[in-house]
């Protein structure tokens, strides 16, 4: 009989591990490596063949917490997504998330059908659990290195990472059924796709609005009980959608980009926090995965899993994008750029503990192959986002964020906002006094942003080259504040402030 952790070892275990993912993800920014592969060489050495010793042998615990982590990352990043970026390019990102999933895993699966030795389904289910993408890592390397991609193409890979996590769980599921029960016909499966997806989408955008609805009239004595409705509000859109028939996971990513289009109470700091709770649910999620593998287990399949693996990023992945694209007004290098940013994350790991609930023979060999694959992805993709970037001439510098040392909250509908106004060489008011600029009247300088330096702006105050001047001013004339120093029009490149919130 094991003997348990006592409830002080699982406290020191766990905050232990949390703080050491933190400082992981530090490391693997000045490395430019993505903080997954750091969390679950962690969760690995803490694991039973490990140095920590752990002992982690649950599958079905694992693809539990999975599927409870992946619906708050999902709702975090349709949080943080704003539907006029996506305008120009919903359907290139649909057409990757459908048709460009469906298409990688029955590539991929005809590949594990003829290398693995995998029947044709089983390696379909292969497939597809290693058919969706994970930009969120991908961008996290390419800030910390201070680089923005040009054009649609960040939008572009963000929609399809955010929407094609339901497909790639929706041809899981068929696969697993299939396999399990050979006599169902393919027919009910296209039906129950359609349903899924129908479903998924208009109790997404319903129960957005009705998340907005409730915490605009909500009126609670505390601040600090607005981000519980949050929460709860992801299990209830998840588990609701799901109990319906539809699909859970594009139910709360759809939540959130309705709420992000929205007003109401508290907006900033709850998608901050949304974003930690993101954070924690990934570290949580790679850790209880890394606790999950047995370095013993992989070196059998290290051959084909690392042939699956190639194929996967040089010829499967690109192909589906070349097809899945093939009517996009993209140029050649952004279709190649999107091709190689295929990198594989999170739901893919957790896809591969569903095996484990159908019985399948087969359950340790996929759950030990995708492992194999998510590891190379990381290491060859993910470290080369930004050279692949550069080599293209599609890297472009991506300007700091600067945290100011004053609070500004909208009010819910609010005609105003702060924008922040970068000044460049050649803008009209540089040399000029704040007093002597012909400001629209409502509009009010409120800081100047000087280097290192913060200054509080007077009438005399002169405005010098590289200036960032923070002003408050209603949205309409927004253009007009644009206009007097030198810069776009308000939907060109107009950079919403985004300060702390007490």
């Amino acid at each position: 009989m094991v003997q348990l952790p006592s409830t002080d070892s699982v406290l020191i275990i766990v905050g232990a591990l949390l703080l050491l993912g933190i400082l992981a993800s530090k490391i693997s920014s000045r490395l430019g490596v993505p903080a997954l592969l750091l969390f679950l060489v962690l969760g690995m050495l803490a694991g039973s063949e490990g140095p920590g010793g752990i002992p982690f042998d649950d599958p079905l615990r694992a693809q539990f917490i999975g599927v409870l982590a992946l619906a708050y990352i999902l709702f975090s990043g349709g949080l943080e997504t704003s539907r006029t970026t996506l305008g120009g390019v919903i359907w290139q990102g649909i057409s990757l998330s459908t048709l460009g999933v469906l298409l990688t895993a029955m590539l991929v699966g005809l590949f594990s059908h003829f290398v693995l030795g995998f029947s044709p389904l089983e390696g379909f289910l292969l497939g597809a659990i290693v058919s969706s993408t994970d930009a969120a890592a991908v961008f996290s390397v390419l800030r910390s290195q201070s680089i923005g991609l040009k054009g649609h193409t960040r939008p572009l890979l963000e929609l399809e990472s955010g929407s094609n996590d339901p497909m790639a769980v929706f041809l899981t599921l068929g696969a697993l059924g299939l396999i399990t029960n050979p006599e169902l016909p393919v027919v009910s499966l296209l039906w129950m796709f359609v349903l899924q997806m129908i479903v998924g989408a208009v109790a997404g955008v319903l129960l957005g609005k009705a998340v907005v609805w409730i915490l605009n009239r909500a009126h609670l004595e505390s601040d600090g009980l607005y981000p519980i409705i949050t929460v709860s509000s992801v299990l209830l859109v998840y588990g609701l959608t799901s109990a319906v028939g539809g699909n859970g996971f594009l139910a709360v990513y759809l939540a959130g980009i309705v709420m992000n289009g929205e007003d109401f109470i508290h907006k900033r700091s709850l998608i901050r926090f949304h974003d930690a709770i993101a954070w924690l649910m990934q570290m949580a999620m790679f850790l209880t995965l890394g606790l999950l593998v047995f370095p013993s287990r992989l070196l059998p399949v290290a051959g084909g899993a690392i042939l699956v693996a190639l194929f996967l990023m040089l010829v499967g992945r690109p192909i589906a994008v070349f097809a899945s694209l093939l009517f996009a007004r993209l140029r050649l290098k952004q279709k190649l750029l999107v091709s190689w940013v295929g990198l594989r994350g999170a739901v893919p790991i957790v896809l591969a503990t569903f095996p484990y609930g159908a019985g399948l023979p087969i359950a340790d060999a996929v759950f030990n192959v995708v492992f194999f694959a998510v590891i190379l992805s990381v290491l060859l993709q993910g470290t080369t986002i930004a050279p692949v970037a550069r080599l293209l001439r599609l890297d472009t510098p991506l300007p700091p964020r600067r945290r100011y040392p004053l609070e500004y909250v909208p009010v819910m509908k609010s005609a105003s906002d702060m924008v922040e106004l970068d000044i460049p060489a050649n803008s009209p008011v540089v040399g000029k006094r704040i007093m002597d600029l012909p400001w629209p009247p409502s509009a009010l300088v409120v800081l100047i942003s000087r280097g290192e330096d913060f200054l509080a702006p007077r009438g005399a105050t002169v405005v010098e080259q590289g200036d960032s001047l923070l002003v408050l001013t209603p949205l309409g004339e927004l253009p007009a504040v644009r206009a007097v120093v030198g810069l776009p029009g308000a939907g060109d490149s107009a950079s919403l402030l985004e300060v702390p919130e007490s």
